[in-house]
């Protein structure tokens, strides 16, 4: 941080600051290096203990970030939409992180007002003093204007910019250490992720962005009575200061006050989600963060969004690629659905596809497979959590906020309606998706998705045809020897490797019985100094150590399975 950025930062507190972060990450890293540790999962149910050890773990860190303040507890929400750098467990705990802090007193947000407004505070009559809601970036209070108009002001807190600017300037020093590091380095861009952390964080802290945001939104549902968007207040906004319409509703989630208003939960729920898919297939621009706090039910049943700090796009680029991914899903060509996969770069070249493709398979299979299930994309973002992490390939952020904001909406149809399912209502919403086509494409989107298919058809006609002559040539190349068949076998690979560590665990303890045999005679010797013993029992020290460590890898070699 430059001196521009604190010079009137103590310097007592920054000291202090940096110090707090530095003892999180080390403490962090050291936790997540030490679950990684073999010798730590040894002994029955492992796999079930170390399960225990990361949720307590991932529950350790999200109480870490809450006490950290607001620039960690806005990181730990980015990070729960990165299953490439953290563990499953760890996302799962993040993703429900709800930054509700304690408010600041109202004398500061007074001045505040002051200081951003200026004169344009005489067209605020009142403003409640007790908070409707408080945040780690700011809290809303309600407000009435002189012409009689219902408001909520979102207010920042104060200093905030110069907390944002310290922690993540820390967090930058941070992500240049961890790529240095010889194994955690390896496949990921830290510095690449922190600076994307800065621009989001940065940009939140900016409401004059936020309302450019409210504003595009509530212009895709202008022509939906029944979702509502709070209009913007602009002659109240500013850097600092957000003014929106007050629209009161009734928290989504509310299932019992929902039948109370005589509405009927499913309607909402399929209301909800059909909303969330509009904004992903016709728009492109969608709302990044919708849990059940920014989503709410207008008397008439009508779905209201609150919030609009984390938004996200879907470029025409990434829509042309999951149009093709939901092509292939619909045909449960899990192969074809891998290899797109590949050619997007969402999978590194070279690596084995086989285990992506059988998990791509049963996906498939648990998706579209009806009876449907009442929660697939909760069980489907679990087997992407742990496919993903610590794997040779990266999901886009962007991919990652729609897959849990699909889950968020899942959740909310399964509370309010248990026989809710999420396959039903998107079929209407993925259609279009599959037979929609980019800009620059000529005809209509269905002449494109039959042509295809009849491409396709024509590649597997071309391929079929094809199939005896290349099966002959292969053949003919392996008759003549010009053709190698590699054959690996794992349980081949597991015995030499227990021949391996049996021949080093039988040399060492023969030199180690051959050293004792040389302290013995040694210490009986008449002819040599007594003292000359002790010099081969200290030569067996390493070895016995090394005797040690070879028959505890042989042993865990022979309890893995198929041993």
């Amino acid at each position: 941080m430059t001196a521009r950025h604190d010079s009137g930062a103590p310097w007592i507190w920054r000291q202090r600051r940096i110090v707090r972060i530095w003892t999180f990450v080390a403490l962090l890293l050291l936790r997540l290096w030490w679950d990684q540790q073999s010798w730590v999962n040894r002994g029955p149910n492992r796999k079930e203990r170390r399960r225990r050890r990361q949720r307590r773990r991932a529950q350790w860190l999200l109480q870490e970030l809450i006490s950290m303040g607001p620039t960690f507890i806005k990181l730990g929400q980015l990070l729960s939409a990165r299953p490439d750098v953290l563990p499953p467990d760890y996302v799962a705990q993040l993703s429900k992180l709800q930054d509700r802090v304690p408010a600041f007193p109202f004398s500061l947000a007074r001045q505040l007002l002051r200081e951003e407004l200026g004169e344009r505070l005489n067209q605020v009559v009142s403003i409640e003093e007790t908070p409707l809601g408080s945040a780690s970036l700011a809290q809303v209070h309600g407000a009435r204007l002189a012409d009689g108009r219902a408001v909520v002001l979102k207010l920042q807190r104060p200093n905030l910019d110069r907390l944002f600017r310290l922690d993540l300037e820390v967090m930058q020093q941070v992500a240049q250490l961890l790529q240095r590091h010889p194994r955690w380095g390896r496949g990921r861009n830290w510095p690449g992720l922190a600076l994307q952390c800065r621009r989001v964080l940065l940009r939140e802290l900016d409401f004059g962005l936020e309302a450019e945001y409210a504003a595009r939104f509530r212009q895709q549902f202008a022509d939906d009575p029944m979702v509502r968007v709070p209009a913007v207040v602009w002659e109240l906004c500013s850097r600092r200061v957000l003014c929106l319409d007050y629209v009161p509703g009734l928290k989504i989630t509310d299932r019992q006050g929902l039948l109370e208003r005589g509405l009927n939960p499913r309607e909402v729920a399929s209301r909800g989600l059909g909303s969330y898919l509009r904004q992903l297939v016709i728009f492109g621009f969608f709302h990044a963060d919708p849990h059940p706090g920014n989503l709410a039910v207008a008397q008439d049943g009508g779905l209201i969004y609150y919030d609009f700090g984390m938004m996200g796009t879907v470029s025409p680029l990434l829509r042309s690629r999951i149009r093709r991914m939901v092509t292939y899903a619909a045909s449960r060509d899990a192969a074809g659905l891998t290899e797109e996969l590949q050619r997007v770069g969402l999978l590194a070249k070279g690596i084995d596809l086989g285990p992506v493709r059988r998990l791509v398979r049963l996906m498939l299979k648990e998706v579209l497979t009806p009876p449907f299930s009442s929660h697939v994309l909760e069980k489907l973002s679990g087997d992407i959590y742990d496919l993903v992490y610590g794997q040779p390939f990266r999901l886009p952020p962007d991919l990652i906020f729609v897959l849990r904001a699909l889950s968020t909406f899942e959740g909310v149809g399964r509370a309010l309606d248990p026989d809710f399912t999420l396959v039903d209502i998107a079929k209407p919403y993925l259609i279009p998706l599959m037979n929609s086509q980019d800009k620059d494409s000529k005809g209509a989107g269905a002449k494109v998705f039959l042509s295809g298919l009849s491409r396709q058809a024509a590649e597997v006609g071309s391929h079929a045809l094809g199939l005896p002559r290349r099966l002959d040539e292969s053949l003919a190349r392996l008759e003549q020897g010009d053709l190698q068949v590699q054959v690996r076998s794992g349980d081949s690979e597991r015995i030499l490797r227990r021949l391996v560590l049996a021949q080093q665990s039988s040399g060492q303890a023969i030199l180690l019985g051959a050293l004792a045999i040389v302290a013995a005679i040694l210490s009986t010797s008449l002819s040599a100094s007594p003292w000359l013993a002790v010099l081969p029992l200290v030569a067996m020290v390493p070895v016995v150590k090394g005797w040690l460590q070879t028959n505890l890898r042989l042993r865990r070699e022979e309890r893995l399975p198929g041993g």
